[in-house]
């Protein structure tokens, strides 16, 4: 286990005159959720109350409790949790919703004097929330229709021609990012980069962010992706799909396309059976964690530790998190 800082100068957790916000972030089945636990009981022990916010985009959503992992009554461990199941799925959560209630809450968690932990892998809702959001006009629904209608590699080459510094950024097979990127820089004539140097609405400024970012040794942790979605699957995600399905929500619905739900809707539909469907979950989530991987090593600040570890023996793992806190 190692750490891109050192810990001879912990974190102070109420350095300066900022309240403070602890985030614990790092990539699908890192142990993130039982990390922000200890750390709140361990808060809570040496008399600072604490609460978890979540900054998981699948697991704001009710309809997912399984799917998306969320903390059940006992994992939380008596701690108050905010914004998990928060929206319904007939509604969608864009960064820009999470981070307006996140904001919010964290305001009230400050106003009581206690330390929000804000926990997640969702990194443009993190960085949406201290960062602020770019004034990006609307787009022009006819160039929205045309860039998603194109094929990945097409939309991506026209993007390296287009606005090649967001191209250079992206992997060429992100077609959700892509589409963006290119229907932004066809819509407004500036790319990305320019709407986003104009971001308002962070509180990066406002709090004193004492930060640890989760990187476990990629095999196991991807072997714990593996074991994750079997274990949904035993724990009733085919009836939380089915239920879903019940509703007839649009297919393009954020709930909808979360991983797990096309891959277990293809079972109830009869295109699969279980053991496919669970094969593809699996490799969904690990790519999933692939990307949060990446992202979480070269986005956020160069300063933010990166702990590295390579088994998940909580003790030294809540130790370490502790000593970056300021908590020893």
């Amino acid at each position: 286990m190692s750490t891109a800082n050192s810990l001879d100068t912990p974190y102070d957790i109420d350095a300066g005159d900022r309240p403070p916000l602890a985030l614990i972030a790092g990539p699908t089945a890192s142990g993130k959720s039982d990390c922000a636990v200890a750390l709140a009981l361990e808060l809570e022990r040496r008399g600072r109350r604490a609460v978890v916010v979540n900054a998981d985009s699948s697991q704001v959503y009710s309809n997912l409790s399984v799917l998306s992992a969320r903390p059940t009554l006992e994992e939380m461990g008596g701690i108050e949790h905010r914004l998990f199941g928060a929206w319904d799925g007939t509604q969608a959560c864009s960064a820009a919703d999470w981070a307006k209630a996140a904001r919010d809450t964290i305001a009230e968690v400050h106003a009581a004097g206690t330390v929000p932990i804000l926990v997640g892998g969702t990194g443009l809702y993190i960085r949406t929330l201290l960062d602020g959001i770019a004034p990006v006009p609307p787009i022009d629904p006819e160039i929205r229709e045309a860039v998603r209608a194109l094929p990945v590699a097409q939309a991506y080459a026209a993007l390296q021609v287009e606005d090649p510094e967001r191209a250079d950024r992206l992997a060429p097979a992100d077609t959700t990012r892509v589409a963006r990127a290119l229907e932004v820089v066809r819509s407004t004539g500036h790319g990305l980069a320019h709407w986003q140097a104009q971001t308002s609405g962070g509180i990066g400024h406002a709090v004193a962010v004492h930060p640890a970012i989760l990187l476990p040794e990629r095999q196991m942790l991807f072997a714990r992706c593996n074991l994750r979605f079997e274990r949904m699957i035993e724990r009733g995600a085919l009836a939380e799909v089915e239920a879903l399905m019940a509703r007839g929500l649009d297919p393009d619905m954020p709930v909808m396309r979360a991983i797990g739900v096309p891959e277990l809707a293809g079972v109830l539909r009869g295109n699969w059976a279980v053991e496919e469907a669970t094969a593809r979950g699996s490799q969904a989530t690990r790519n999933y964690a692939k990307r949060q991987f990446t992202w979480l090593r070269h986005q956020p600040p160069a300063e933010w530790p990166r702990i590295e570890f390579h088994n998940y023996n909580q003790e030294p793992l809540n130790d370490i998190l502790f000593r970056l806190m300021g908590l020893t």
